[in-house]
């Protein structure tokens, strides 16, 4: 059965930095196109970045510059690296798989940014 599990998040103090994880298992790593989402409170979720055809990054523009995506085929794992935070970064962070036989989301890692 496929499986989604983010890792990583907490609380950050403003400018500080987190990675999250997106531990992927029973999906065909190799071929899926993969994403992280974010919700904050109040908020629809929207795009924060995504890898697509294993090599094209796509990021959201409040974020460029600032997170990068990358992911480890050996580990099948997804990654986030989010730099700078502000506490408009503030949000539930979801990972999302996509295959040709369909697409999975993980339940969600929470991110705080707060002094």
């Amino acid at each position: 059965q496929a499986q989604v599990v983010e890792s990583g998040g907490g609380l950050a103090q403003p400018g500080g930095s987190l990675r999250l994880s997106c531990a992927v298992s029973g999906l065909k790593f190799s071929v899926a196109n993969m994403a992280w989402y974010r919700q904050a409170p109040g908020k629809e979720r929207e795009l924060v970045a995504s890898i697509t055809n294993g090599v094209r990054r796509n990021y959201g523009d409040s974020v460029k510059g600032r997170f990068t995506i990358s992911r480890d085929g050996t580990k099948n794992t997804i990654y986030l690296q989010m730099n700078s935070l502000n506490t408009e970064d503030t949000a539930v962070y979801y990972c999302k798989i996509t295959t040709p036989y369909g697409t999975k989301w993980g339940q969600g890692t929470q991110v705080t940014v707060s002094s």
